[in-house]
């Protein structure tokens, strides 16, 4: 899988993640588990979702190559 994640994106992935988890925790409800969602994709810096719809949120590395 290429990667389709920025760093912007990625944060808050995280910050999402571990909310609802937490969020999960204090209110004792499995619900919370749907944090791991985010998390997951921002550890893989890839979401299905971005793949489907084309949606690229990372810079493109453009190299030159020096023939």
């Amino acid at each position: 899988m290429t990667a389709n994640i920025g760093n912007t994106d990625r944060w808050i992935r995280i910050v999402i993640g571990v909310g609802a988890l937490a969020a999960g925790y204090v209110f004792k409800s499995y619900w919370g588990l749907v944090g791991l969602v985010p998390l997951l994709t921002a550890g893989m810096r890839c979401c299905p979702l971005y793949s489907l719809l084309g949606i690229k949120t990372c810079s493109v590395n453009k190299t030159s190559s020096a023939s």
